[in-house]
């Protein structure tokens, strides 16, 4: 059996019942970073082995996940932070588990995408995820562009590195646009500022933005 399991954003008390549950009684856990995880369990007084799954080395762990699993070895997925799987490793993962037909089920819990929708006070719905936006200005200046253009709220991660360039863009593009910047969720120094494009470029040009950022905006709320 493969159980997905989502882990605290930011506040370790966030974690469910059923999670540590899961994570005491599995044979193996991967994660995305095991010093990062290991934190985690050594804070509910957690021994459990470890396996590498990230970006750079999945596909070729897929072998060895499927292995354990027919030899009916338990297993957790988990990444960093929140659910695996969104804007994190898993999805090679849990594909070739679902295509070898063998057992998952995935726990609900923490998700900085619907956290921050649900605190924006943006339309709930349509909304979109959009993961992270682009590295590259130009390619995320066109999907700024694009995302104004829908009846729907946008949600997207972004770099503190790059926010400031972003609330650029969206401040040439629609300076009156209501924009959302979530910060540092459900952390001791979360914060939550909304205002026109323009006026966030310019809180932010004077106040650097630190931390796990979520960007959110609606058209109709220009």
């Amino acid at each position: 059996m493969l159980t997905v399991v989502p882990t605290p954003i930011g506040n370790l008390g966030d974690i469910t019942l059923r999670a540590l549950e899961v994570l005491k009684s599995v044979d193996w856990i991967a994660c995305e970073d095991t010093r990062h995880t290991k934190r985690l369990l050594d804070h509910y007084e957690i021994n459990a082995r470890l396996m590498a799954l990230h970006d750079h080395n999945e596909e070729k762990q897929i072998p060895e996940v499927l292995s354990k699993l027919r030899n009916g070895e338990t297993m957790a997925l988990v990444s960093d932070a929140g659910m695996p799987l969104v804007s994190d490793p898993g999805f090679r993962v849990m594909r070739a588990v679902k295509e070898a037909d063998l057992p998952v089920t995935v726990l609900p819990g923490a998700s900085a995408p619907i956290t921050a929708l649900v605190a924006s006070g943006l339309p709930p719905y349509p909304h979109r995820f959009g993961g992270f936006l682009p590295v590259k200005k130009g390619k995320r200046g066109k999907e700024l562009s694009a995302a104004l253009a829908k009846d729907e709220t946008a949600i997207y991660f972004e770099s503190p590195h790059r926010v400031m360039s972003t609330l650029e863009i969206l401040s040439e593009l629609a300076p009156d646009q209501h924009v959302v910047v979530a910060r540092e969720l459900t952390k001791k120094f979360e914060t939550i500022h909304a205002g026109p494009a323009k006026e966030m470029f310019e809180h932010f040009r004077d106040h650097q933005a630190k931390g796990e950022i979520v960007l959110l905006f609606h058209p109709d709320s220009a």
